[in-house]
């Protein structure tokens, strides 16, 4: 009896241990990739906020669409460090498993995107580092700025378990590690194999093939996102460089328009190019409503400053304008440069339309006085009579300070220097202005009365 309830425990035992066995096999097998998804997502050119908005949104479709995995295609030269961390935020908050691949280069603000996935893989020719923050007209960074820089990349290595020693030596030039060729004045610059060695890395695989055979998803299925049009131009109009030309060509465009008859091509290509800056804005996420909004009420503001005094609607005008523009900015410093240089390219050329074109034409034509009142269109001036000056004469009646007097037989209204002449004084033609005959008393006139 107790045989037979020892071979029904055993018996039990071998069927968890079997049933046990299953499961794992099974586990296993999903493990492999059977029925999974993952998802393929670009990170590459420059690093800008247009990059950003594109991440968020194929982020979010994965995590709607239950994907299993998340594989980030890093070759990146770097970027804006703003974008960076908003990337990097994107990154924190993913609770979808998620790998680096960098498949090329991953600088500057590409490593520090790296460091924020939950491992990196790399090609055997990638690198990744050199991301010391500099300015946008190349210079270094204050130390405000690199120091916040530099606790960024330390704490997306901490963040994963990984050294940060050696993501300060990326982002810090006075850490000195010979050893990986990063000396003293050196920002560290990681390849391969060295990656791996420190922990930056999780493996070296030739291409996505081998990448999904490490991770256990070969048999996965495979969801490549890209930008869309919309997306790809957004990135382009946002670029650092191309905003100040936007803005450049906005204005020279919109100056010239008021030079030429009609509207043309200049209009056209000033007000195309506000609607490219604000379209790629909004598309990135930087503008919303209001800077459109105020764009609408300034432009009004100053069209309606040509029909109405004192100057006070175009200054609002313009003010709402640039206020518009500040609102679409990530970066209030650059859009600040790029106004400046789009108002002194309008000013030269502005000079340029003044002395070369001048204002007789197109819109000024409805502003600006043209008509001259010439003889011989039957305008007559009044005659300058110099011919009185040095004249002697008597008034007719006081002047107070204007009057009558009478030069040789002529009667003449004539006004003093200021001071009161009595009627049949003598007096004098001083200076004459067009029909404005000035005359003084002459004192001798009196001497010679009392004498009789």
């Amino acid at each position: 009896m107790k045989r037979s309830y020892s071979r029904l425990i055993i018996g039990l035992l071998v069927l968890v241990t079997t049933g046990l066995s299953l499961l794992q096999y099974t586990s296993s097998v999903n493990a492999a990739g059977e029925g999974k998804q993952v998802y393929i997502i670009p990170v590459k050119e420059t690093v800008e906020r247009g990059m950003a908005a594109f991440l968020e949104r194929t982020t979010d479709e994965a995590a709607e669409n239950g994907a299993d995995h998340i594989i980030f295609e890093i070759d990146t030269p770097g970027g804006r460090v703003d974008a960076a961390g908003e990337i990097g935020e994107i990154f924190q908050d993913l609770d979808i498993p998620n790998t680096a691949f960098i498949t090329s280069r991953a600088y500057s603000a590409g490593s520090y995107i790296a460091l924020n996935a939950d491992q990196i893989y790399m090609k055997p020719q990638a690198t990744m580092g050199a991301s010391g923050v500099i300015n946008s007209d190349g210079t270094a960074a204050d130390k405000k700025a690199q120091s916040a820089w530099i606790s960024s990349m330390v704490a997306a290595a901490e963040s994963n378990g990984r050294d940060p020693l050696y993501a300060r030596a990326m982002a810090d030039s006075s850490v000195d590690l010979p050893k990986y060729g990063a000396g003293e004045g050196e920002f560290l610059t990681l390849g391969p194999t060295d990656a791996e060695e420190v922990g930056y890395a999780e493996g070296i695989v030739e291409d996505r093939t081998e990448l999904l055979s490490e991770l256990n998803l070969s048999d996965a299925k495979i969801i490549e996102e890209q930008p869309t049009l919309a997306e790809n131009l957004a990135r382009f109009l946002t670029d650092p460089i191309v905003i100040p030309i936007l803005l450049s060509v906005a204005s020279l465009g919109l100056i010239v328009e008021l030079y030429s008859p009609g509207f043309g091509i200049p209009g056209i290509m000033g007000v195309l190019s506000l609607v490219l800056f604000f379209y790629g804005h909004i598309v990135a996420g930087l503008a919303g409503y209001e800077a459109i909004i105020l764009l609408i009420l300034g432009i009004g503001l100053v069209v309606a400053e040509f029909f109405l005094p004192g100057g006070i609607a175009g200054i609002a005008g313009i003010i709402a304008i640039v206020a518009s523009l500040m609102l679409s900015s990530a970066d209030m410093g650059h859009m600040a440069m790029s106004i400046g240089i789009a108002l002194i390219v309008t000013i030269v050329v502005s000079i340029i339309l003044f002395k070369v074109v001048g204002l007789e034409r197109g819109f000024f034509r409805h502003i600006i006085l043209n008509d001259a009142t010439t003889s011989e269109k039957g305008y007559v001036s009044a005659a300058n009579r110099l011919e009185l000056i040095g004249m002697e004469g008597t008034t007719l009646t006081p002047l107070r300070p204007a009057g009558t007097a009478e030069f040789d037989g002529e009667r003449l209204d004539v006004v003093t220097e200021g001071g009161f002449i009595s009627a049949q004084h003598r007096v004098k033609v001083v200076k004459t202005e067009g029909s404005r005959i000035v005359v003084r008393e002459m004192k001798t006139d009196t001497h010679e009365e009392e004498t009789k």
